[in-house]
């Protein structure tokens, strides 16, 4: 038979052992002896045994009371072991933190400032989840998740973090047609496709001019690995769409041009997702903080001005 009772009568009994008095475990309780005396005798009914003896001048156990307090004292104080740790959680920065990030993004832009995050917080471990695509935040349980996309879950919060643009980018060796100054001089040029990307939505920087490119039968290696693209594109494969925060090291060291440089890609915002504002662990409310903070400073080229503050 299924016996239901209340946790807090329990404690109540707890407490009555460790006083032996029903008076002092009531004012150490805050609570009327009254009360009290009725809460255990509550407690006695529902299990259908007597747990104490009581005299006008002390209260001891009975057979029965003395077992279920052995029982119910290392089950309480195992709960307030657990009430504690997870209250630790508000106020302590310690634990892990599940995060979720494109592998290109991670390896240019996040590392460096996740070593930064850890360094200034040694009890906090980041356990990174690395994938190009889009995976089940929700069903992976993701604390934090890095997203250069517009496809999240309706009911997380999404903290911009900066724009990612990309532009056009070919080997120096790679024979042209003349200067590339427009991209339907791009039409018959082959290419190395960085997916899901598949329509480059381009924009003049000069005059305003909107142009959508779509790569047709001349599409030489499709990737979902911007690093692996990056090096087909320098390795004359073909041209590509490179995010300028990949392409400019490479464009620095002669190894890339960009062509069509009135051109650019679109801005993609790319946003931090996170599932609540409140009652969130303070590890979580540390990362976020400093994530909002630094993010753009250290990175000109997904540029912090449209931050918003932090909540």
């Amino acid at each position: 038979m299924k016996t239901n009772y209340s946790l807090d009568d329990m404690r109540l009994f707890w407490v009555v052992t460790q006083h032996g008095s029903f008076s002092q475990a009531a004012q150490s309780l805050n609570m009327p002896v009254s009360t009290l005396s009725r809460r255990i005798k509550q407690l006695e009914n529902t299990l259908g045994l007597r747990l104490l003896n009581r005299d006008a001048h002390r209260v001891t156990l009975t057979g029965s009371g003395a077992q279920y307090a052995q029982r119910c004292g290392p089950l309480l104080s195992e709960l307030q072991d657990i009430s504690d740790a997870l209250s630790a959680q508000r106020h302590e920065a310690h634990g892990s933190i599940r995060i979720s990030a494109p592998n290109n993004l991670a390896q240019h832009q996040l590392a460096h400032i996740f070593s930064a995050f850890l360094h200034t917080y040694p009890g906090i471990k980041i356990e990174l989840s690395l994938s190009n695509r889009n995976i089940d935040i929700e069903g992976e349980h993701i604390d934090i998740a890095f997203r250069a996309s517009e496809h999240f879950p309706l009911d997380w919060i999404a903290r911009p973090l900066g724009s990612i643009e990309s532009i056009i980018c070919a080997s120096p060796g790679m024979p042209l047609r003349g200067d590339i100054v427009h991209p339907e001089q791009l039409l018959d040029l082959p290419v190395v496709l960085s997916n899901p990307v598949r329509t480059w939505k381009l924009h003049n920087q000069q005059s305003g001019e909107q142009f959508s490119y779509t790569p047709g039968a001349m599409i030489r290696l499709e990737a979902d690995d911007l690093n692996l693209v990056s090096q087909a594109v320098t390795d004359g494969l073909g041209i590509g769409f490179i995010p300028r925060f990949i392409a400019q090291y490479q464009i620095a060291q002669g190894q890339m041009i960009q062509l069509a440089k009135d051109w650019t890609g679109q801005p993609r915002q790319l946003t931090m997702l996170y599932h609540d504002r409140d009652n969130m662990p303070h590890r979580l409310r540390l990362f976020i903080d400093y994530m909002l903070e630094h993010y753009g400073s250290v990175n000109p080229n997904l540029s912090g001005a449209n931050l918003v503050n932090p909540v």
